[in-house]
């Protein structure tokens, strides 16, 4: 019983009043027309599915969209994601991503600053089977990136041959 107990209290901590307010605002809901990039991340253990949809100016997010089909862990990190991301560039977002995934799996500090608010999540570091889904917005986010970043690279022109 005490067992039982210990881990309601646990469950409780992690879904918190602050991570239900979160999940119940997720703001930039709606998907864009014309993104420069769209990515899903998707979770086998809990089915959870996040799909982004990225423009940026330069290395800068100008405008997103997303879906979001997750727990509640997931729609809280959505929810951050979603009020912090226009005007975040890449390196600072694979940067918020990566401090995310070393809070959850290597006992790591919070983001700090514009992210501060992730901090709601450390709990979770906790219960190995709910990192997934917390993180899901974020590899979302990152592949989106990637495959922008991909795309101009591609379309790049050629150097001149020196001459």
């Amino acid at each position: 019983m005490m067992r039982l107990k210990t881990e309601m209290s646990d469950l409780d901590e992690i879904y918190n009043p602050r991570i239900l307010e979160l999940a119940a605002n997720i703001p930039l809901g709606a998907r864009l027309e014309r993104p420069h990039a769209t990515a899903t991340a998707h979770s086998k253990l809990c089915g959870s599915t996040v799909s982004v949809d990225l423009n940026m100016n330069g290395g800068v997010v100008s405008d997103y969209g997303q879906s979001v089909k997750a727990c509640l862990l997931g729609q809280a990190a959505s929810s951050i994601m979603a009020r912090n991301v226009i005007g975040a560039s890449a390196d600072e977002l694979r940067e918020v991503g990566a401090k995310m995934r070393k809070m959850l799996k290597q006992d790591g500090p919070p983001p700090n600053g514009k992210w501060k608010d992730l901090e709601v999540l450390e709990p979770v570091r906790d219960f190995r089977a709910r990192h997934a889904s917390t993180l899901l917005v974020f590899d979302a986010v990152e592949e989106a990136i990637a495959e922008i970043e991909e795309t101009r690279s591609s379309e790049a022109p050629e150097p001149a041959p020196a001459g």
